[in-house]
């Protein structure tokens, strides 16, 4: 990919969007321009960036016309959106006349349309992974003991129902401990999922994280960062599988450090 001199970042919440505008600050992006959104963006955004706009969630409108008035013609989806805030939604007339062509309402067809619209925009969102291809889990133990063959059969278990979930649009992960699936990611996200599945456990459960198996890599791919290790760590969790090659591991050292104090450990396959 070359490198584009103006860079539009749509930034969620997390992390997530302040390394992408290192990343491409680093692979040498002149302008970075950062649609932000109130009540979930980071603050400290501000600071990556060359001109940010704050927005709330749903003015597709103002977004569009923002990144047209910069001169944006390509961005990158960073970050997600708190569940709740989608359902506090409330659409300008544009994201009004999207919402209304799609039959269904889930994260594929809404980003989906979004990234139509920024098309007739001239705006191409790249992939999510841009900039960051380094930060992707590479196949192996990436932290922590090796899994013992018990561990390791309930990666395989687990890894199918997760595949599975994902191909249904439920979500992308699964809690699973002894053969026994303990919790399920629907809408309320990772980390609630793993709170839940951990709680049952007790302690010891194995977190899957995978793709859909048509992933779309422009929006909502699996990423792993330090929140959640703190959460693995905390509910007790035993080992996190994921994908290799289309699975963000952000702030890598750090997370690496944490879970193997939190004796987690980290395999992409």
């Amino acid at each position: 990919m070359q490198t584009p001199e103006i860079l539009g970042i749509i930034a969620g919440n997390g992390i997530y969007p302040i390394k992408v505008a290192e990343a491409a600050r680093r692979a040498g992006v002149k302008t970075i321009i950062a649609a932000a959104f109130t009540n979930e963006t980071e603050s400290a955004i501000r600071q990556h960036v060359d001109q940010v706009e704050w927005l709330k969630v749903g003015q597709l409108g103002r977004l569009l016309k923002f990144f047209t008035q910069q001169q944006v013609h390509h961005a990158i989806m960073a970050g997600q959106i708190a569940p709740k805030n989608l359902f506090d939604l409330r659409p300008d007339v544009k994201a009004l006349i999207v919402l209304a062509k799609l039959k269904q309402r889930n994260a594929e067809s809404i980003f989906g349309a979004i990234a139509d619209e920024l098309a007739k925009a001239k705006v191409e969102l790249l992939p999510a992974t841009s900039f960051l291809e380094d930060q992707l889990a590479q196949p192996g133990l990436i932290a922590g003991l090796k899994l013992s063959k018990h561990e390791t059969q309930d990666v395989e278990f687990g890894w199918k129902i997760a595949k599975e979930i994902a191909r249904l649009d439920i979500g992308q992960t699964v809690i699973v401990k002894n053969g026994t699936v303990l919790a399920v990611e629907a809408f309320e996200g990772t980390n609630n999922a793993i709170e839940r599945g951990g709680s049952l456990a007790r302690e010891g459960a194995i977190m899957i994280k995978v793709a859909k198996p048509n992933q779309d890599m422009r929006f909502d791919v699996p990423v792993i960062g330090l929140e959640t290790i703190k959460i693995a760590a905390k509910s007790k969790l035993r080992a996190i599988a994921v994908e290799a090659g289309k699975t963000l591991l952000l702030e890598r050292e750090a997370l690496v450090e944490v879970a193997e104090r939190a004796r987690i450990s980290i395999v992409a396959r």
